[in-house]
């Protein structure tokens, strides 16, 4: 039995599928905004603060291992639906959140483990969604995009442990836009320069001490449509530390567009 503890975006829907082909027992804690898994008779709808529900729900269940996917985002604690566990549980989760989404996993696996229950790796069902080094479009980065490449992953090196970002443009060896808490699409609206087409590169990389259970890099079609929408080049993320969604799509997008998909 596994325990899907899931949020948004499109990754957990893709381990439900696997899970579901592989005849793997499983349970959800469906932690999204909109309770998108509220169709399916092994969910549970639930506040992060109903640690009591959450903990009862595993041991009703014999569940002893978690696996979490999707974006869970930092609550609106004063409105937070708390039991008592979740009152015991919540100054914690209040600290941590004050560096950032990451943070609040973080301190949530913690509470799992001081209650034996284990946190798996989020690409345990779905290796094939992380690609290995190489260039995977026929499009190759020249040299003024390694350059823009170098500058990128530099900048992303030198920023706080609990810095919210994982994505950065640089066109022109000039740092145009950091992620923020708005997430890729804001950062890649800022990116937007009329001046420029075919120019510039997103890198997306987990963060400083990152942990790579959770929270991993998530690029799909949307972003790199997105990319070319901002005027970008190319797109480049670390070998083996992200998810790749709608692979083919979005390989054949950047070969239609003359844009480049690199795995460092």
């Amino acid at each position: 039995m596994i325990g899907l503890i899931f949020g948004d975006t499109d990754f957990p829907k893709e381990i439900l599928k696997t899970v579901k082909k592989r005849k793997i027992k499983y349970l959800i804690i469906d932690l999204s905004k909109s309770k998108k898994f509220k169709k399916d008779r092994k969910s549970y709808p639930v506040s992060i603060g109903q640690f009591g529900k959450i903990l009862n729900i595993f041991k009703e269940n014999n569940c002893k291992k978690v696996l979490f996917a999707g974006k869970v985002n930092k609550p609106n604690f004063s409105k937070l639906k708390l039991d008592l566990k979740g009152i015991y549980y919540i100054p914690r989760i209040i600290k941590a959140s004050k560096l950032g989404d990451a943070a609040i996993l973080k301190e949530i696996i913690k509470i799992l483990g001081q209650n034996k229950i284990k946190t798996e790796n989020s690409l345990k069902f779905n290796p094939e969604l992380s690609l290995k080094k190489g260039n995977y479009s026929k499009l190759k980065p020249n040299k003024q995009d390694q350059l823009d490449i170098k500058k990128a992953i530099k900048t992303l090196n030198s920023l706080r442990e609990y810095n919210f970002s994982q994505g950065i443009v640089v066109r022109n060896k000039k740092v145009v836009s950091v992620e923020g808490k708005g997430g890729t699409k804001k950062m890649l609206e800022k990116s937007k320069n009329k001046k420029f087409k075919s120019v510039g590169v997103l890198v997306k990389f987990p963060k400083k001490k990152q942990d790579l259970r959770i929270d991993l890099p998530t690029i799909g079609l949307k972003t790199i449509i997105q990319s070319k929408t901002a005027g970008l080049k190319g797109i480049v993320v670390k070998n083996k530390r992200h998810v790749f969604l709608d692979k083919n799509k979005c390989i054949k997008f950047a070969d239609k567009n003359k844009m480049f998909i690199s795995v460092k």
